[in-house]
């Protein structure tokens, strides 16, 4: 199986273990002090705000050439690495995996973050679902059935815990079966569901789609309610995000799944489940649950109680923006070594997607440069950095939401039982870097 987790062991971290996580709590808390005193009305506008573009730029940007340039480009990859999918050999030199495992679901996220919310061009199936619509000249939107508003983005929660489950739980995930068998039943859970209800369900149904949009909240462009395309302050862009149905599912998913992703590393639970005499599959999905329902139990009870502090009802959604950058520091503490190593690994191999000494984009001949390797403790500062920071943003987001909802005195109340979860959330990060 492709290493999923980087290099080495995180138990080699030149970082103290006292020192990161007293460090962490401590940062997290000072923060909410600071922001009590220094930041006592809102600052973002979300939607509102942001500098609009040239009107060149934004004209180019818009364009139906870039566009179409952009879709067939995804449907391009997504056709090429179905030679692989089906016609490859079931070894680990198949590019597939590496494709599926690090470019797409790892990758997606510094793509987000750089481009803003290009998935939702660059998703093949939507592509799909679009030509054969043109084809037969029927609107893209309708379906057969009308997509409530209470379904959300709960079917995208759901395929974001069968995605973790694949790629964490599942037996023999690196072989072409498993892997073949996972993406057919969600090509057509994801087109079948477009049929019924339109391309609305892409949005709230595609994992991929689902995640790539919410991380490309944390980049600096966006869109105005006049219709405009803007750059903005990436927290205010975050601020943008509207509360949907579903919303907290997805966040609890992603978030939950990836600290189960360090757990499932830990010495401690491989030789409890080793020892236990229980199927390793029925344990590691009952922790996966697990950590996913945590996640979402502890925050929003947090959030509730914040709206009994304040005599308002709070919905947990309208918090859940908080959670995103948690989510972001997660992914690059867990996967940042991944990318950089195995991403350079799978663009070799895909210059051979069937193993016979093809080298269609002239990288067959190539090495990996493992130079990274060298430098142990800028990789354990980057990780715990990135739990740290990702924490603290998440820190100031809940502020700026709490004071411009509720009044200052009830607002900053209401967030200890949110700061009192975040201070956990950011210990437990911590301890699970060193865990392996």
């Amino acid at each position: 199986m492709i290493a999923l987790h980087g290099i080495g062991g995180r138990q080699d971290l030149p970082v103290p273990l006292g020192f990161a996580v007293t460090g962490a709590a401590v940062a997290i808390t000072l923060s909410f002090v600071i922001l009590a005193v220094a930041w006592r009305t809102p600052r973002y506008r979300g939607a509102r705000s942001g500098t609009a573009l040239p009107p060149s730029l934004a004209g180019a940007l818009d364009s139906p050439w870039l566009r179409w340039a952009v879709r067939l480009f995804g449907l391009a990859a997504f056709l090429y690495a179905g030679v692989a999918l089906l016609a490859g050999a079931d070894r680990l030199t198949n590019p597939i995996f590496g494709f599926v495992y690090i470019l797409v679901w790892v990758g997606l996220v510094p793509v987000s973050l750089l481009l803003g919310p290009v998935w939702r061009t660059l998703n093949p199936l939507r592509t799909l679902h679009l030509l054969v619509c043109r084809l037969l000249r029927h609107n893209p939107r309708q379906g057969l059935l009308e997509l409530s508003p209470r379904v959300g983005l709960w079917p995208a929660a759901v395929g974001i815990f069968a995605f973790a489950w694949l790629e964490l739980v599942a037996p023999d995930r690196a072989t072409l079966l498993v892997l073949q068998t996972w993406l057919a039943l969600y090509v057509v859970y994801v087109l079948f569901g477009a049929v019924l209800f339109g391309d609305r369900w892409f949005a709230s149904a595609d994992p991929f789609e689902a995640y790539a949009t919410l991380m490309a909240k944390l980049s600096p462009w966006g869109r105005r309610t006049d219709g405009a395309i803007v750059v903005r302050r990436p927290l205010e862009n975050l601020d943008s995000l509207t509360p949907r149905p579903g919303l907290v599912g997805l966040v609890a998913a992603l978030l939950g799944s990836t600290a189960y992703d360090g757990f499932s590393r830990s010495t401690l639970w491989i030789a409890w489940a080793q020892n236990s005499g229980y199927s390793q599959t029925l344990l590691g999905t009952l922790a996966l649950a697990g950590f996913v329902v945590f996640v979402l139990v502890t925050y929003s009870a947090a959030t509730v109680l914040a709206g009994r502090i304040s005599s308002r009802a709070a919905l947990p959604g309208m918090f859940a923006h908080s959670v995103v950058p948690i989510v972001l520091g997660y992914v690059v503490a867990h996967y940042f070594t991944l990318l950089v190593l195995e991403g350079q690994r799978t663009l070799i191999l895909l210059s051979d997607p069937l193993s016979n000494g093809w080298n269609v984009f002239g990288t067959g001949l190539l090495g990996v440069n493992a130079g990274l390797t060298n430098y142990p403790a800028a990789i354990a500062t980057i990780q715990v950095g990135a739990v740290v920071a990702g924490h603290l943003l998440g820190v100031v987001s809940a502020h700026d939401r709490a004071v411009a909802l509720f009044a200052r005195g009830k607002a900053l109340a209401g967030q200890i039982p949110l700061l009192v979860v975040m201070v956990a959330y950011t210990v437990g990060g911590v301890l699970l870097l060193f865990s392996a």
